[in-house]
């Protein structure tokens, strides 16, 4: 093992003229008449095509409407909308005019967005919706910065393109030669997983450099052979934001716009694209959704079959050995009457998924290498820009999240801490010294307060996070993350949360899928309208739970084991504050909602 790795660097020497804006410009000098865009219109499967020529052309007027608005170079401005056209055409004139981006992810509260545009001196707000428009006017009397809110669905690009008609050519063409790759581009605030969110200063090189050494170590997926991403993230995301921008600055790169999911398979049949960027939710919603499909007949028992030959098949193959005829011929069998189907699903030219955001269970990850579809994973953090390192295309090494990022180093510390240093490296909080100082050791390298380790070929497996640790009243240092992956493999599991810190034992709190519960209740006798508080209760969902409690239990020595679980009769959600908008489980804030329970039926009595 080792405790340092540097990828070989980029051979692209990065210019000071060169910005997020200048990535379009550069694809528009090589291929403008060829499409770029994808947005959905109204109904299903219709896709309206935009050229490189268009989309530049939209950002351009919109970068003068915001100039005659009276918005400088430096100035905040907040985009707070779901993921559409609208969003990357303001992301880039804002960034072409030297503006600073201010992201409100699209399911925050007039409050949530308050603290943000007050802390990063917002001026200018644009919301998608009535709704969000009304969130923000709630609280503009509020934010004594707040000059003015545009409604993209109330014609905003129009205005904006109407007032742009004052601004001359050689304005805007000063504006844009005025902002430079060590300008600040972005203020992202982090969506608060481990505490209050802090407003991350992303630079244009921070952005420019990851989406350089992406498109060169995983060009088989972003830049070759006519890429095609659907994206549906949201883009106050950088995970989303930096695929844009990888998608807009490859040589014919599609990037579709999907406002939301709620049609998503349907969707991605019609798009067709060639890869899909998710977090691990998506991508257990499309495997559960094909076992529901599958049904509990004798369908069902087909598909779990061929799910458990995937799996085999994909550890062989990571393991360097070679199949049996047998198992060739059963793996083509599945082929044709599942693996095909289920890849159809993710639409007929689907090549590559790639997932990051939060760890990936390792039997989602061989299921999906082993019916075709390499899942590349990835590791990173909104202050590296989101991606920092990633498995390759033909170094998939599932467990790990793979090697830097070229011309990135990565090292470990003497307590276990990953540490990261490279191009993509923010830097500093807004506003916050005392944290950008905590946030860096003394020769510069960012503390990313993860657990990891890196073998001889400089790939890096995270195992757990320093501020995760639980420490038990016997003093015993536990890593929740392992126990938690292991119990949420269960298929009737949606969340599984450790606890146990000061506390005489482990415990974990576990929450239901509705989804996997539709197909597994009727296979074992029970109503699907049984009520969540009973089902919490009833023998045959925790004895379904505790196989995989004893799993997890099996990995460990008995002081770290889990020895009494409780089913919630609660969701963990955005509106209870226990998830991100990312998705990630936020422990403080579950552990504050749901106290009593903890108190109450775990810790009450000996175990």
């Amino acid at each position: 093992m080792l405790d340092h790795y540097t990828t070989p660097g980029s051979s692209v020497e990065l210019r000071d003229d060169q910005t997020i804006y200048s990535l379009l410009a550069d694809r528009l000098d090589r291929t403008g008449a060829d499409t770029v865009i994808a947005e959905k219109k109204l109904g299903p499967g219709r896709w309206a095509n935009v050229t490189t020529g268009e989309f530049h052309r939209m950002v351009l007027s919109a970068a003068r409407g915001l100039i005659a608005l009276g918005i400088g170079k430096g100035d905040a401005v907040t985009i707070f909308s779901s993921t559409r056209l609208e969003w990357g055409v303001l992301d880039f004139a804002l960034a072409a005019i030297g503006a600073v981006s201010v992201p409100i992810y699209d399911t925050d509260s007039a409050s949530q967005a308050e603290r943000i545009m007050n802390d990063a001196d917002v001026k200018l707000a644009i919301a998608d919706d009535r709704t969000r428009f009304d969130r923000l006017d709630s609280v503009k009397d509020h934010c004594p910065t707040l000059k003015q809110i545009l409604m993209i669905e109330g014609n905003a690009l129009g205005a904006l393109e109407g007032l742009g008609v004052t601004v001359s050519d050689e304005e805007l063409d000063e504006r844009i030669a005025s902002v430079h790759i060590d300008d600040l581009a972005t203020i992202v605030y982090t969506s608060g997983s481990t505490g209050t969110p802090k407003g991350v200063e992303l630079t244009h090189r921070n952005f420019v450099s990851v989406t350089i050494a992406a498109s060169e170590a995983l060009h088989e997926m972003i830049t070759d052979d006519h890429p095609r991403l659907l994206l549906f993230l949201p883009l106050a995301h950088c995970f989303a934001r930096f695929i844009q921008y990888a998608s807009i600055a490859s040589d014919d790169g599609v990037v579709g716009y999907l406002p939301d999911t709620k049609s998503l398979l349907p969707d991605l049949r019609s798009f067709e694209p060639t890869y899909l960027l998710g977090v691990p939710r998506v991508f257990e919603k499309v495997y559960n959704a094909a076992s529901h499909k599958a049904g509990a007949g004798w369908k069902g028992r087909l598909f779990l079959r061929a799910a458990e030959a995937a799996r085999d098949w994909s550890r062989k193959e990571q393991a360097g050995e070679k199949h049996t005829l047998s198992e060739i011929a059963e793996h083509a069998k599945y082929e044709t009457l599942v693996y095909r189907t289920v890849r159809g699903a993710l639409g007929p030219k689907i090549k590559y998924v790639a997932c990051g955001g939060a760890p990936l269970s390792l039997d989602l990850a061989h299921f999906y290498n082993g019916i075709g579809l390499p899942m590349i994973q990835g590791y990173g953090m909104t202050e590296t820009a989101a991606p920092f390192a990633a498995t390759r295309v033909h170094d998939n090494v599932i467990g790990t999240v793979g090697q830097p990022a070229p011309g990135s180093s990565v090292r470990i510390a003497e307590d276990g801490e990953l540490q990261v240093k490279g191009p993509n490296v923010f830097r500093g909080y807004h506003n916050l010294p005392e944290k950008t100082a905590e946030a860096f050791t003394a020769d510069g390298w960012l503390r990313t307060g993860d657990l990891a380790s890196i073998d001889d070929e400089g790939r890096i497996t995270i195992t757990g996070r320093i501020k995760d640790i639980i420490i038990t009243a016997g003093g015993k240092n536990v890593s929740p993350i392992p126990l938690e992956e292991e119990i949420a493999k269960c298929p009737i599991v949606e969340h599984a949360v450790v606890v146990g810190d000061q506390r005489p034992f482990i415990g974990a709190l576990v929450t239901l899928d509705p989804e996997a519960l539709a197909v597994w209740l009727p296979a074992h006798g029970l109503s699907l309208d049984t009520p969540i508080d009973r089902l919490a209760t009833n023998a045959a969902v925790r004895d379904e739970i505790q196989e995989y409690v004893d799993r997890a239990n099996a990995t460990v020595s008995r002081a770290e084991s889990v020895r009494k679980f409780v089913v919630l009769d609660e969701r963990l959600t955005q509106e209870n504050k226990c998830l991100t908008p990312s998705l990630k489980v936020v422990r403080p804030a579950v552990n504050r909602v749901f106290a009593d329970v903890i108190d109450k039926e775990i810790y009450t009595g000996k175990r």
